[in-house]
């Protein structure tokens, strides 16, 4: 299945304010990746061509990074996804910068049906809490996107599921 996912935010800053934040991502003081509610991303080097790294089940390699303004990531595992991601940033205006996180992928067999009951429910949770930190390091009201029902039942059985493995 062709798979293309594409979330995007304005935030009402410069690109350069912005910028500064992508150079934390996936380090100890990460103002991206949303490692208060999701599992950390995390890299066995700095963010470079072709760092390894990954997420909980999801693991992928650099294939393109300009700091500050772009990383795009080619996923090696699950093996049934073949494609990439891309997290990158544009100037709209002098004051506005735009976010974009795009997924352009195959799923095959069993990921397939992974990516339609679980992993794309997940993901886009993931990513507007993302979006949502990123725009909170510069507002002083904060934003909180709400989780759907859905998404609210997969994390609660992954974390009940996570419980009982660690301690068997």
């Amino acid at each position: 299945m062709r798979v293309i996912n594409i979330h995007k935010r304005t935030i009402n800053e410069p690109i350069e304010k912005v910028s500064q934040l992508f150079r934390t991502l996936g380090t100890e003081n990460d103002k991206i990746w949303p490692n208060e509610s999701w599992p950390p991303m995390r890299f066995k080097e700095e963010l470079k061509v072709r760092a390894i790294g990954g997420h909980a089940g999801i693991k992928y390699t650099i294939i393109k990074f300009i700091e500050g303004e772009q990383v795009t990531f080619q996923f090696t595992k699950p093996k049934g996804f073949i494609g990439t991601h891309e997290l990158k940033i544009n100037e709209v205006t002098k004051n506005q910068t735009e976010i974009i996180h795009e997924i352009k992928l195959n799923t095959n067999n069993i990921d397939t049906l992974n990516w339609i009951l679980i992993v794309r429910w997940l993901h886009d949770a993931l990513l507007e809490d993302s979006f949502d930190k990123i725009e909170n390091q510069f507002t002083a009201v904060k934003k909180k996107t709400e989780y759907n029902i859905w998404v609210k039942f997969l994390r609660s059985f992954y974390r009940m599921k996570s419980a009982r493995t660690k301690f068997a």
